[in-house]
Order: structure tokens, then C-alpha cells, then sequence
């Protein structure tokens, strides 16, 4: 079992718009993936995070 470390909100909402000029809302949801750390852990968190965690470990 993955453990959830995002602090990222839940979802994100945006009004989509039509030709039509009708507004509807709808919902971005996170990008969430299990992946498995160094020590073997599974841990699920959002793409951006996995990307920023690599790039910083890359500079460091």
C-alpha cells in the first residue's frame, strides 16, 4: 500500500466555455502516481512533485 505525501489541494476547478459563449464548470484532478523511493517505500504523489524532487537531488 502506497502512502499519500502531496500537501498539493484536491482538485482544481475551471470554467469551460463554448462557441456558444455557455459556461459550465468542471474539475482538474491531481496527477497522482505511486512511485517507489530509494529505500523501497511506495509513495504516491503528483508528477510536479516527482519532477521537482528529481531535479532538485540532481543540483544537490
Amino acid at each position: 500500500m502506497a502512502i499519500n505525501t502531496t500537501n498539493r489541494k484536491p482538485n482544481m476547478t475551471k470554467r469551460i466555455r463554448s462557441h456558444a459563449l455557455n459556461t459550465t464548470n468542471s474539475t482538474q484532478k491531481l496527477n497522482l502516481q505511486v512511485y517507489r523511493l530509494e529505500n523501497g517505500k511506495k509513495v504516491r504523489m503528483t508528477t510536479k512533485e516527482k519532477r521537482t524532487s528529481l531535479k532538485n537531488a540532481k543540483t544537490a
